[in-house]
């Protein structure tokens, strides 16, 4: 269905449907994917005008906000330095970054046609390859207790996928959906590159390793070893018997010890010896020719 713009009391279409003395803009490539630090081409052409300077503008539209960077016949913002204009219209960046993914609008005006402006919308996408995402795995994690696997990577765009191998082999999303998991109990979010077991078994023993992927390329962190280990509880009960048997002799030998006298104060017999008592109704006072004690007065009768 083509729109149809009325000019006085006629309208004339080409073969292919545009406006007869209208611009008309195309694209060979409306979605254009490149990787970071190439150059792109954003194609904008015009097809049909009978302006011969028409007014050429392009805007980037990212994150809910419209900036120009091309406008009054010259680069404008962010792409000063590594952007031009090609064929009239194009517009061609150099060392494209993951910042250059966005929108761009390709606006032209011409004044002597019919239909005055035209546009196009074009999508950059730039991918970045994943760098060695950061990996985490638990040791040494008792049978039937719960183990959480953790892998994360920060610089890849589009956002990577992530996947657990263990032992060199592919685990699937779900442990239920493949028999030769029966003996496991995970789920996998490739999303996030959690995977979490909600009890481990035996079986889950073995070397782990994560890998982060996009269109761009992939990476994997370096192999880490997970053992499912046994309880021991008999050892365990034995262990807190012994401890309990160790505090009772050790409370036992405190309480004979009291009883002994080992823990009475050597001070307060020291005390007792240096001060003796007095006899009712006597005083004792030194003298230095005596150099010993003396009665100061007599017993009360």
């Amino acid at each position: 269905m083509h729109r149809i713009y009325v000019a006085s009391d006629f309208t004339f279409l080409s073969p292919s449907g545009c406006l007869i003395g209208a611009v008309n803009l195309k694209s060979s490539n409306r979605t254009p994917v490149v990787q970071e630090f190439e150059s792109v081409e954003l194609s904008c052409i015009i097809t049909d005008s009978q302006t011969s300077d028409p007014r050429i503008e392009w805007k980037k539209i990212q994150n809910g906000e419209t900036t120009y960077v091309f406008f009054d016949n010259k680069i404008q913002g962010v792409l000063v330095g590594r952007a031009e204009i090609l064929g009239k219209t194009s517009l061609k960046i150099w060392n494209v970054t993951r910042t250059d993914s966005a929108l761009y609008r390709c606006e032209v005006v011409a004044r002597n046609d019919r239909k005055e402006i035209d546009e196009i919308m074009i999508e950059l996408t730039v991918q970045v390859k994943p760098v060695t995402p950061v990996c985490r795995v638990p040791k040494a994690v008792p049978v039937g207790k719960m183990a959480t696997l953790h892998c994360q990577e920060g610089e890849g765009h589009p956002r990577p996928h992530y996947s657990w191998y263990r032992n060199d082999v592919p685990l699937p999303t779900d442990s239920r959906a493949n028999p030769r998991f029966r003996n496991s109990s995970f789920h996998l979010n490739s999303e996030t590159g959690t995977l979490v077991f909600s009890a481990v078994h035996k079986d889950d023993s073995g070397r782990y390793y994560c890998i982060a992927s996009n269109d761009a390329g992939s990476a994997r962190c370096e192999e880490q070893e997970m053992e499912v280990y046994d309880l021991n509880i008999g050892g365990i009960i034995g262990g807190v018997l012994v401890v309990l048997a160790v505090l009772a002799l050790i409370t036992l030998g405190i309480c004979c010890a009291y009883r002994r006298g080992y823990f009475i104060s050597s001070k307060q017999d020291g005390e007792s010896y240096k001060n003796p008592g007095k006899a009712d109704g006597v005083n004792y006072i030194r003298t230095d020719e005596e150099g010993d004690f003396r009665h100061k007065s007599s017993f009360l009768i």
